[in-house]
């Protein structure tokens, strides 16, 4: 007789979740899973809850019941640092830099809750990964270009050493010819081992880098499936990627 497989612990999870803005109804009995090591993408309209999802996650939003579960451990409670601290981390939609500070500034600011030894390791990582940022380490963060900024977002995100990166419209406001190259840094960032949660509108270009993939609707959950399946379902192709009945 084989034996079971054990499965694998969510990093990141909705368990029920209900959010409400004063008597407005949100989030609706929302569940989800992240896990170690894999990009997942939600999908969605405007004012479909997206934001609100990535707000609960990392608690600028309490729900109104449910459940938020960082690595087995209720979290409702807990503030936006304790959650940072304990791993997870988030590149802001339009990158949200402190745009009178430098870059290397602001790349610091990313590790100011760390007290390990491995901050300037982190730091060469970051030059490494986005050489262009290695450029510009002394220029005010307020004056690069949309592109730029991406980077200079992501390499602060990445400095608080995050188990999950979560990520709010990642291409929104980017060149066309910038958003391939975004979408492969993620990609990268990816397979070092980071979980990415990632809400974007480009569906196209998430799906054919994520693992699986959710699509809210009014606050709901209405399609869970691989990235795969996603891309080959004719509800989300119709509604979302622009192939509708012609």
């Amino acid at each position: 007789m084989s034996e079971a497989v054990e499965s694998p612990t969510p990093l990141l999870e909705f368990r029920g979740i209900n959010t409400h803005y004063g008597a407005v109804h949100i989030l609706k009995d929302v569940d989800l899973a992240i896990y170690p090591g894999e990009l997942v993408c939600l999908l969605g309209g405007n004012a479909s809850g997206k934001s609100t999802t990535l707000k609960t996650l990392l608690g600028m939003v309490t729900p109104t019941t449910g459940e938020v579960v960082l690595d087995g451990e209720v979290v409702n409670d807990k503030p936006t640092s304790y959650r940072v601290e304990r791993g997870v981390t988030m590149v802001p939609e339009n990158r949200r830099l402190f745009k009178r500070l430098t870059v290397k500034e602001n790349l610091e600011l990313g590790a100011y809750l760390r007290n390990d030894d491995g901050v300037e390791s982190d730091l060469e990582r970051i030059y490494e990964m986005f050489p262009r940022v290695k450029e510009r380490l002394n220029q005010k963060s307020g004056t690069l270009s949309g592109g730029e900024q991406q980077m200079v977002a992501m390499g602060r995100a990445l400095m608080a050493n995050p188990r999950v990166l979560l990520m709010d419209e990642p291409s929104m406001g980017l060149a066309p010819a910038l958003v391939q190259t975004n979408f492969e840094l993620i990609q990268q960032i990816h397979e070092e081992g980071v979980a990415i949660f990632m809400v974007e509108q480009n569906a196209n270009m998430a799906l054919s880098i994520a693992d699986r993939g959710w699509v809210l609707q009014t606050g709901r959950v209405v399609l869970d499936d691989s990235a795969e399946a996603l891309l080959a379902n004719p509800e989300l192709r119709a509604s979302y990627l622009g192939e509708g009945n012609r």
